[in-house]
């Protein structure tokens, strides 16, 4: 059993990887993109916006598939589908084909986050500790290879699907070989005291779930806030050059590569809790020091934090819900995964709006208040974990499910 669940951690963290490396490579050449179709700026937010909305239908799509499919089986063929748009979207001549190969890769991540999270949370029970932020640590190691071979399609002028074949060409055939090593967990028995809590009802309780959703949103706004707006605060708020604008979201990447790889040895020593206060209070203070900088390098202070305080929240969300329905896990992961893309479309237009309306600086105190509604919430994320003391949780070495190869 040691050895499946071995195999299976090291075939999940691979996924999260692939898709990573995946995902920057859509995001970090849109300007490529939009100037290979032509597309316009009026046009270009549609196209932008549809991907996220379609991802929540994916997700939404996801939660009533699991009863009858294992997320194994869907990560196995829904991660496939993506690298492919992706190979579509810079191997397409016109402007339909491109509507259609984004609209394959939204349906199609949406069903992959949400049952890649499945599976990483249904591990983190069997192995009895935390875990969960290790696999989004990968992510982000995927994330930042994932930009820098964009970077240098970038540099070198390569057409885009120049770019994205090597990538595909090898990813692809690696991660259907590892989906063979795919563990899924059964859903976990109902222990006493869970069923007053709302946990044993078999289903999920929107109201118990909404505490996550709107942190989980609230992540997601600060973290595209980072991703869409840093280069630009950097740039035109203080006064850096346009070499240095680039700075900020690569040190972002990296803190939060850092962060989620130090950050579960954090919740096995202190508890979830303490980590998710502890994760706010540093985005928090990230946001201010933004907001407030007087030049560059201060900014780049700021971000710095926000990486680190960020990083653990996205993860721990999902491992809360795990934790809150034990025998709706999947239901529930694939639920609060909408509410990524929720506050993905929400950070980018609110912060600009602010910006222009009022002032930048003003509009990052706007994600730094949501971030800190956190601490409001945190509590949610006491569960099994923290009632056993010391932020450890019991193994669970019976609730092994089986490997996507019969395992």
């Amino acid at each position: 059993m040691t050895d499946v669940l071995r195999r299976g951690r090291a075939s999940l963290a691979f996924s999260f990887f692939t898709q990573g490396a995946t995902f920057a490579l859509l995001v970090t050449r849109i300007p490529a993109i939009q100037d290979r179709y032509g597309v316009s700026d009026a046009l270009l937010p549609v196209f932008l916006a549809a991907v996220p909305i379609l991802a929540g239908v994916g997700s939404v799509t996801t939660e009533q598939l699991v009863k009858r499919i294992r997320p194994s089986r869907l990560l196995r063929w829904s991660q496939p589908v993506v690298m492919l748009a992706l190979l579509g979207v810079g191997s397409g001549g016109a402007m339909a084909e491109l509507a259609v190969a984004l609209a394959a890769f939204g349906l199609a991540v949406g069903a992959l986050d949400a049952s890649m999270n499945m599976l990483g949370v249904s591990l983190q029970r069997t192995y009895g500790r935390s875990i969960m932020l290790s696999f989004h640590a990968v992510y982000s190691l995927g994330g930042i290879l994932g930009a820098s071979l964009a970077w240098v399609g970038a540099h070198w002028h390569l057409a885009l699907w120049v770019s994205y074949l090597p990538v595909v060409a090898v990813l692809l055939p690696a991660a259907l070989v590892g989906s063979r090593w795919y563990v899924d967990g059964d859903p976990a028995p109902v222990e006493d005291g869970a069923a007053g809590e709302g946990a044993g009802t078999g289903g999920v309780v929107f109201k118990l779930l909404l505490p996550l959703c709107l942190v989980m949103t609230f992540a997601y706004i600060g973290d595209s806030t980072v991703s869409n707006w840093s280069a630009k605060y950097l740039k035109d708020v203080l006064g850096s050059s346009e070499q240095l604008a680039t700075v900020p979201y690569n040190v972002y990447m990296v803190t939060t590569l850092v962060g989620r790889g130090i950050g579960d040895f954090g919740v096995r020593r202190f508890g979830a809790v303490p980590v998710v206060r502890l994760g706010a209070v540093v985005a928090a203070a990230g946001f201010a020091v933004v907001a407030a900088a007087p030049g560059a390098w201060v900014g780049m202070v700021g971000f710095t934090l926000l990486g680190l305080g960020l990083c653990v929240l996205v993860p721990q969300t999902f491992a809360a819900a795990g934790r809150l329905f034990p025998g709706a896990s999947d239901a529930a992961i694939a639920r609060l995964n909408i509410f990524n893309y929720v506050g993905f479309l929400i950070g980018s237009p609110l912060v600009g709006a602010l910006g222009d309306a009022w002032s930048y600086r003003g509009a990052m105190l706007v994600p730094m208040v949501l971030v800190l509604v956190t601490l409001v919430y945190a509590r949610s994320f006491a569960t099994r974990s923290d009632r056993y003391g010391g932020g450890h949780e019991r193994p669970r070495t019976a609730d092994v499910g089986r490997g996507s190869n019969g395992l």
